[in-house]
């Protein structure tokens, strides 16, 4: 089994930044995939950003260029920063992290963002 717990979403201003954490405990870290997904009441949950366990990292169009992510294994964290946050940002946002042998999916239990004035 795997534990997920999402942390650091807020409320911020148009053109703010927050950072957002991920951290999966309870199997190895590094064989773990660990995605950022994010979901609007009344719409499909819609993947942000992917930090792969081989070390890559993979960004939605409408994020690319203003979030990144970032990892430590040794932490089992992935941390994922948000800047220049927009309206359309706000969403509760969810990592799940994904075993690369089998697939298995580990979902945490969400942490709302809100970008407004």
């Amino acid at each position: 089994q795997v534990q997920v717990v999402e942390s650091g979403g807020g409320l911020v201003q148009p053109g703010g930044s927050l950072r957002l954490s991920c951290v999966a405990s309870g199997r190895t870290f590094s064989t773990l995939n660990i995605n950022w997904f994010r979901q609007v009441p009344g719409k499909e949950r819609e993947l942000v950003a992917i930090s792969s366990s081989f070390g890559g990292t993979h960004y939605s169009d409408p994020v690319k260029g203003r979030f990144t992510v970032s990892r430590d294994n040794a932490k089992s964290t992935v941390q994922m920063q948000m800047n220049s946050l927009k309206p359309e940002d706000t969403a509760v946002y969810y990592c799940a992290a994904i075993n690369r042998e089998n697939g298995h999916e580990y979902w945490g239990q969400g942490t709302q963002v809100t970008v407004s004035s």
